[in-house]
Order: C-alpha cells, then sequence, then structure tokens
C-alpha cells in the first residue's frame, strides 16, 4: 500500500510556462519523497484568498507564488519570514496544519548567481526594471548583501515606483533610489548592474518572445555591465542576446529559478536539492525541446 503524495504547487496567473514543476518533481524523484508539483493558474487578485483558504481545508503542503500575485499572499499570511517582512512580498508558503507561513527566497536566488561579481558591484549603481514583489525583493539582496550606492528603479508607473523607494527609505541603512521610465537610456548606461524583474521578454506571456526591456540599438548595454534577467523562459532573452552582443556579463533567469527553488525545497521537505543533477536533467531538456523535430 503507498501512502498520499504531499502536494505542492505554484500560484500565478497564465504560468503553464513554469520549469517549477519540472524542477521539484525531479528533486522528490532524486530524493525518493513522497511530493508532487503542479500548477495553479488563479485568473483574479481577489481569488488568491479563497483559494488559500481552500489549500487549508485540503491540506496542500505548500506553494511557490509568482507573477503577479506575491504581495497579494503576503496579506493572507498567518506568519511571515523576516524575509518576507522585509519585502512585503511572499515567494514561498509552508501550510503548517492550517497555518500558513511566508517566506521569500527570491532573495536567495539573486543573491547566489551574484555572489560571483561583489568586488564589480559593491559600491556601484545598480538599476532594477520593475515595482513588484521580484524588484523588492532585488532591492533588499542588493542591499543587505552587496551595498550599492544608488538604486535606479525604472519603472512605467512612478506611483508604484514611488511605494517601493518608500518602503525602503526607512531601512537601516536607507536605500538612495532615484526613479526613471524605462527609455531613460543616460541612466541605464551609469548602471554597473541592471536587474529586469519584469516579465518582459517571457515566452507565453509575450507573444512571440519578441520584446526586450531595453531595445537593441540604445547603446545603453555596454561592456563592464552586468546584465542579469530574471525571465528564465527562454533560457537567452532578447534582452541577454543584446547583453552578450555588447560585451556585458550576462545572467540568465535559469540561475536564479534554481537558487530560488533549491530553498523553497528544503523549506518545504528539510532536505537540500540536489541542485546539481537538477539542472543538468533542466538543461538536457531544455536543449531538447530546442532542437528541430
Amino acid at each position: 500500500m503507498h501512502s498520499a503524495k504531499k502536494i505542492l504547487g505554484l500560484i500565478g496567473r497564465n504560468v503553464d510556462y513554469s520549469y517549477s514543476p519540472y524542477i521539484h518533481n525531479t528533486a522528490a524523484e532524486i530524493l525518493q519523497l513522497p511530493y508532487y508539483y503542479t500548477i495553479f493558474n488563479i485568473p483574479s487578485p481577489d481569488l488568491v484568498p479563497p483559494a488559500l483558504e481552500g489549500a487549508k481545508a485540503l491540506g496542500i503542503a505548500g506553494f511557490n507564488v509568482t507573477i503577479p500575485y506575491k504581495q497579494n499572499v503576503a496579506a493572507c499570511m498567518d506568519k511571515l519570514s523576516p524575509e518576507a517582512e522585509a519585502v512585503g512580498a511572499v515567494n514561498t508558503i509552508v501550510n503548517h496544519a492550517g497555518t500558513l507561513v511566508g517566506y521569500n527566497t527570491d532573495i536567495a536566488g539573486i543573491i547566489t548567481p551574484l555572489e560571483p561579481y561583489r568586488s564589480m558591484i559593491e559600491g556601484q549603481p545598480i538599476g532594477i526594471f520593475g515595482n513588484g514583489g521580484a524588484a523588492m525583493a532585488a532591492v533588499e539582496a542588493l542591499n543587505s548583501h552587496f551595498r550599492s550606492s544608488v538604486v535606479h528603479l525604472f519603472t512605467r508607473n512612478r506611483e508604484k515606483g514611488r511605494a517601493l523607494c518608500n518602503h525602503f527609505r526607512q531601512k537601516t541603512p536607507p536605500v538612495s533610489f532615484s526613479i526613471h521610465p524605462f527609455n531613460d537610456y543616460s541612466a541605464l548606461s551609469r548602471c554597473k548592474l541592471l536587474i529586469n524583474a519584469t516579465p518582459i521578454g517571457t515566452k507565453g506571456v509575450d507573444p512571440g518572445n519578441s520584446n526586450s526591456i531595453i531595445p537593441p540599438g540604445t547603446e545603453a548595454i555596454h561592456r563592464g555591465q552586468i546584465i542579469f534577467d530574471m525571465v528564465y523562459n527562454p533560457m537567452e532573452t532578447r534582452l541577454l542576446k543584446t547583453a552578450r552582443e555588447a560585451g556585458a556579463v550576462t545572467i540568465p533567469g535559469i540561475d536564479m529559478l534554481i537558487g530560488q527553488a533549491s530553498r523553497s525545497f528544503e523549506i518545504w521537505t528539510g532536505k537540500p536539492m540536489p541542485s546539481g543533477p537538477v539542472k543538468e536533467r533542466l538543461l538536457k531538456m531544455l536543449d531538447a525541446d530546442s532542437r528541430p523535430s
């Protein structure tokens, strides 16, 4: 007789493109743990609270949370980890017998791939695209671990950008901010590190995968910069392709995805994720999928 598997899942909107099920199910298979990870598409923010109440009743073990609900779910938690409280956004939920605890493992997912470039980043101006939960995690990671001189926030919604800045200006030490539109290419070119914390360029979200948050030919990207795209599908976004061709250092979203997934997996299961074998299998799967049939 087999015991029932514990259910994990991803809460988001139109996120069937996600690699998270493959990553977590592969890790559970390698370690022979009784977990199964799936996707829960929720069409609107007002359905998030009842969905989480239903998860309590059903005994779902935990969730990841992605765009656009990382801040919505934070208000539904019974408890928050210090990291989640610091940024006001949750990307990992654990259901402890009906008590929902929210964590933010995006911070760890951002720090890990940037660590080799610490000497390039510390004390330098950095730029972040976006004003949601992923952008807030990026600000927290950079402020707490890399002490950037100033954060240039590039946003389409200045009011939301101002709210994010006000949140972090209360920190110790306070974060120095400057707010810009997406097309302030002069400010972009002065940033040592640029992070895309928006879904722009995502396959399945951006039809045809044709957009880049920085259009080619602007000369905003150049050698000596680090370009970090949180988008992980496709592996090389148009932004990363432009950066590579300009001679900049590139960090693909897959590195962040594996980093944050590893921490989430450990929170849920109490076991370290076998990240090396998981990433190796994921890359082989992606390579096979990219070959012509």
